[in-house]
């Protein structure tokens, strides 16, 4: 088969079994997009399952994105096949659902969606109508509360019931106050989207044997990365029949801080039985060196699914580590070895990229730059010296 010609042996073996539950653990850059967008066109394809019995997710806009471009470009070559699965994200797909059946709860299907801002909003609104001070409790330090409250599919009246102190009783009158808002505003926030998909499913099963019988062939992405909420979803969408693919890396689960349960792909076996389990571990991103470096760095965790990463690109240059005195010393090193090497090797400042993990340490780095005349941009943020609050402060002061 074309559609399988350049596939190695375990992505083959990922795209082909098509029932029953499977786990694929794919390890970094093992190909696991292109592992799953080929499994859906098999599905269309070779097993003649109906492009709208297949349900595709991921986390963000841009995944579902390229994995729709990928399998439009798979399926171009067969006209039979105009219509693409279900593909996008988890909050995506419970939007469709719930402008369908959200009426069931109360609600209009013209409900609005609430961003950040807006629920930034809303919750100060309310900490004016109970007279709460912003000194004592923090607007986004509560909502925070209350979005790990409903990705724990905990309502309003369950925060309430729970809550043991002075604190947590006050913030269980916000979320009730809150939620009582949203509703009469006819609105959700985008914690609510899951949640409430969930609620409908549970409170009535009609409904879940519609969407079951509708979502035949169930893949999700980064599973690692699911939290309770999306983790429920997907087991009551899948319990029928128990079509259920979901592909991850339990040595990529970053999100513990928004409530991704790293349990959730470790103990997969557990919740469907019967699980076939398939591992990508050959890696076409990087070399053997680095390959081995991570490998070593993740070694001591506790709870971890087994596998070797291993790449046919051996050698490759060391890894170099260098232990800074402090955050200007870092960034000195940094511009410096750049210096180097675009000097000795010819290099261009193109060539290289510098990752931080907040915004706050850009400042010294750039400074360092700019002392150096080492030219940069910026990649998903704006230059500390274009900040408008730091443009307005060297205003005020010159």
């Amino acid at each position: 088969m074309t559609l399988l010609k350049n596939l190695n042996e375990f992505q083959k073996e990922a795209v082909i079994t098509t029932e029953g539950p499977v786990l694929v653990i794919a390890g970094a850059g093992s190909g696991k997009t292109k592992t799953l967008t080929h499994r859906v066109v098999y599905l269309i394809q070779e097993k003649k399952i109906a492009p709208h019995n297949i349900l595709a997710v991921t986390f963000t806009n841009k995944a579902s994105q390229e994995m729709k471009s990928r399998i439009a470009r798979l399926l171009s070559s067969n006209s039979e096949f105009k219509t693409l699965p279900h593909i996008g994200t988890f909050h995506n797909t419970c939007v469709k659902i719930l402008r369908r059946e959200i009426e069931r709860l109360g609600y209009k299907k013209s409900f609005n969606i609430f961003d950040d801002q807006d629920q930034l909003a809303l919750v100060k609104k309310v900490f004016t109508q109970l007279q709460i001070s912003k000194d004592q409790f923090n607007p986004r330090t509560v909502l925070s509360i209350i979005s790990k409250s409903k990705n724990e599919l905990k309502n309003s009246d369950d925060f309430e019931r729970e809550a043991q102190g002075f604190y947590q009783e006050i913030i269980a009158k916000i979320y009730k106050t809150y939620q009582k808002e949203l509703r009469e505003n006819n609105a959700l926030d985008f914690d609510d989207l899951i949640r409430l998909t969930v609620e409908v499913f549970e409170q009535f099963p009609d409904v879940l044997n519609n969407y079951q019988n509708l979502f035949k062939y169930i893949m999700v992405d980064e599973y690692q990365d699911t939290n309770h909420a999306q983790y429920k979803l997907v087991k009551l969408l899948s319990q029928k029949h128990k079509n259920i693919w979901v592909c991850g890396d339990d040595f990529q689960a970053i999100y513990g801080w928004r409530q991704a349960d790293i349990a959730n792909i470790l103990n997969f076996e557990k919740d469907y039985p019967n699980t076939r389990e398939i591992k990508l571990e050959q890696n076409y991103r990087s070399t053997q060196i680095i390959l081995d470096a991570a490998a070593q760095v993740i070694a001591k965790n506790a709870n971890q699914r087994d596998k070797k990463i291993w790449t046919e690109k051996n050698g490759g240059k060391l890894i170099t580590s260098y232990e800074a005195e402090d955050e200007k010393d870092e960034a000195q090193f940094i511009s410096s070895e750049i210096a180097k090497l675009i000097e000795k090797d010819k290099r261009k400042y193109s060539d290289f990229a510098v990752l931080y993990r907040t915004n706050a340490q850009s400042r010294v780095i750039e400074e360092a730059f700019l002392k150096n005349s080492i030219p940069y941009r910026i990649i998903g943020g704006t230059k500390f010296y274009q900040r408008k609050e730091v443009k307005d402060i060297i205003a005020y002061c010159a």
